[in-house]
């Protein structure tokens, strides 16, 4: 990863901090953005909650050209179909996918500049596997599986590589309170045919892989990283 510039949104926490932490021990140039300066990595960092700031105010350190862009930021809002609100799925779209557009907008001359650069997203298994609670994320995470397939589509011709990868249940801050005792962790563990709920660092490590060389022929892909649940019985 020496020389190549890579830009992380949402490197503060989880799955987003794991792979900071992996990219740099790798050698790449880190940019980050986010709410707040993630701890122990040496970053370019742009503070931007997607939400409120326009992308394209706030990613202002941006370099010529960028190798990689992986957006991170997520949401787990699960509650009974009749108790979401049109609020709630405005909400999950907006961080999920609008941000993931903003970002990707903000980035794309950059991107397209590399002429051999990697977009990774972040999907869940919940939009393969039908789970109840989850329609207001699994309609978001959808959403982003759409935009993987026709942005690699679209932009293939410039050898920009384009991917999702959907974890399943993963021991992050976000998912905290799924896993708060003993009795939830180990529900969780047993839900999975690998016995296990995910780290940070399984899922990292794929999103590392994606945005190396040695990935450069997987493009339109949605990666389940989920201990087999979205496969396995």
């Amino acid at each position: 990863m020496n020389d190549k510039n890579i830009l992380i949104i949402g490197a503060s926490s989880g799955i987003g901090h794991a792979l900071a932490q992996q990219l740099q021990q790798a050698g790449a140039t880190l940019f980050t953005a986010g709410r707040t300066q993630p701890d122990g990595i040496n970053s370019t960092h742009m503070t931007w909650d997607v939400t409120k700031t326009p992308a394209a105010e706030a990613l202002n350190q941006l370099p010529d050209t960028l190798h990689g862009l992986v957006y991170c930021p997520g949401t787990i809002n699960l509650k009974p179909f009749q108790r979401l609100t049109i609020e709630d799925y405005r909400n999950d779209l907006e961080v999920n996918v609008l941000g993931a557009v903003a970002a990707i907008h903000a980035c794309y001359a950059a991107i397209k500049k590399t002429k051999n650069s990697s977009i990774v997203l972040f999907s869940t298994v919940a939009a393969k596997l039908g789970m109840g609670m989850h329609s207001s994320v699994s309609v978001a995470k959808s959403a982003v599986e759409g935009l993987t397939k026709s942005l690699a589509a679209e932009l293939a011709p410039f050898n920009v590589r384009v991917n999702a990868i959907a974890p399943s249940l993963t021991d992050t801050p976000l998912a905290g309170f799924l896993l708060g005792d003993d009795n939830k962790r180990e529900a969780g563990n047993k839900r999975h045919p690998l016995g296990r709920v995910g780290t940070p660092e399984d899922i990292a490590s794929m999103a590392a892989y994606l945005l190396t060389d040695p990935a450069s022929w997987i493009t339109g892909q949605i990666i389940g990283i989920d201990g087999g649940m979205g496969s396995l019985k």
